[in-house]
């Protein structure tokens, strides 16, 4: 199989693809991988091959002269998400033609394939992976990104119906209007429905990676989704921390184990969620406190470090996890998922991105407590950490969420989806069912 992975050139994005392209590389497969070039090392350094678009900063703008709210976090996602689909597009049909790959597999965010998937030409089948909460339309009407919990009943759906109103029209409805702008000028008809909606629908599959138990109920889900468990990325290079040890120590005495990240993408100011957790738990002698800094130096956190806690750049998640007792997080889906994955419950506190939607599903699911906040203050997290260290019910939530991570092989899914389209040739038209099989020429 001639296999093309199509990425967004964000950490928290290319890690998950990089790990399909290196299980399909291992099987046997041709894997091609596109991103940003700033990500060549990366992806050559795991053994497969590279080609690059010119992102030019566009995946990790931030807009710094607006305040938070719609018209700052739109602007935000046109600037990262939608201006760069034009030439995602030109890309991947040039590499459709000199590649001539059987399966195209891209994050959800990379857009660039909208443009293919919206075309009546012939093309690979296209296999969507996505990197977030489902995206789609609610039935209960509650507006994407608000961070709403299902509604409980009529009156509480008339009120999210309302704030949907609002949102359509501060957010919703001009990004889906600067998306068809930009598939008009390349000749192409408008989006079916709203930007988040169609990026789960149109493609041939649309693979979610986390649990049923984690995500709401939408009812019907549209024939292309399918829920594939955790999606772990590689494990990083770096060797264990030389505290390790003491991390040994403090599992085998049964001392609790707190962790505290930004992740890799909202971590320009650690005095939003990391160093307050620092300073909240710096009087427990009991604790175990560790934090990373996504990759930022650690002399990037303000203060003096508590007599508990260790500090890293970065830490081996896949190893660390089944040792911790509490993720304190502002809500990155990959680390959360990861987290679930290993039974571990969860303090969260971010609205930005896709945070408040992660976030807001920690809470509903029982595996932790939502703070709902970009700025949490030290008694907060005190309280929260305290609360979920001491109630075992969140513990107990988080681990039936694990025993459901467990029956579930997220690249084993992948790899057969790959297969099962791969085996069907080319297509014509949208997906989720609709697309039209091609036979194969002799």
């Amino acid at each position: 199989m001639k296999i093309l992975i199509a990425a967004t050139p964000l950490t928290g994005h290319v890690n998950p693809m990089l790990a399909i392209g290196r299980a399909a590389a291992a099987r046997g497969d041709t894997v091609l991988m596109l991103s940003d070039p700033a990500f060549r090392p990366k992806v050559e350094a795991a053994g497969l091959r590279f080609t690059g678009y010119p992102d030019n900063g566009s995946a990790a703008y931030r807009e710094t002269e607006l305040p938070a709210g719609p018209e700052r976090y739109r602007r935000e996602f046109e600037r990262r998400f939608i201006d760069p689909m034009p030439v995602q597009a030109e890309t991947l049909r040039r590499l459709i033609a000199d590649e001539a790959p059987d399966v195209i597999v891209a994050g959800s965010m990379f857009l660039g394939v909208l443009p293919l998937l919206l075309d009546t030409a012939p093309r690979p089948p296209i296999v969507t992976v996505n990197v977030s909460f489902l995206f789609l339309e609610r039935p209960d009407h509650a507006p994407v990104g608000l961070g709403l919990p299902p509604a409980r009943d009529q009156a509480e759906r008339v009120r999210y119906a309302a704030l949907k109103a609002g949102m359509d029209a501060a957010f919703a409805n001009p990004v889906r209007a600067y998306t068809d702008g930009q598939l008009a000028r390349l000749g192409l008809p408008p989006l079916p429905a709203s930007l988040p909606h169609s990026i789960v629908v149109l493609p041939d599959l649309f693979l979610q990676s986390t649990v049923p138990g984690f995500e709401y109920d939408y009812g019907a889900l549209p024939p292309g989704v399918r829920f594939i468990g955790l999606l772990q990325p590689p494990a990083p290079p770096a060797p264990l921390p030389e505290w390790w040890p003491e991390l040994e120590a403090a599992n085998a005495a049964g001392r609790p184990v707190v962790l505290a990240t930004q992740g890799t993408l909202a971590n320009a100011d650690f005095g939003e969620l990391v160093e307050p957790t620092l300073a909240a738990l710096a009087d427990r002698d009991d604790l175990l406190v560790l934090a990373t800094t996504g990759g930022r130096p650690t002399a990037a956190l303000r203060g003096p470090i508590p007599s508990n806690t260790r500090v890293s750049e970065f830490l081996p998640f896949r190893e660390l996890l089944p040792r911790v007792s509490v993720l304190v997080t502002n809500g990155g889906y990959g680390s959360v998922s990861q987290a679930l994955a290993a039974g571990v419950p969860i303090v969260s506190a971010g609205l930005t991105e896709d945070k408040a939607e992660v976030n807001a599903r920690i809470d509903w699911s029982g595996a932790g407590l939502n703070l709902a906040t970009n700025a949490p203050s030290v008694d907060q997290l005190r309280t929260a950490v305290t609360r979920v260290l001491d109630e075992p019910g969140f513990r107990r939530r988080a681990g039936a969420l694990q025993a459901s991570f467990a029956t579930r092989d997220a690249l084993s899914g992948i790899m057969t989806a790959i297969d099962d389209l791969g085996a069907a040739g080319p297509v014509r038209g949208v997906g989720a069912g609709l697309a039209v099989p091609l036979r194969r020429s002799a």
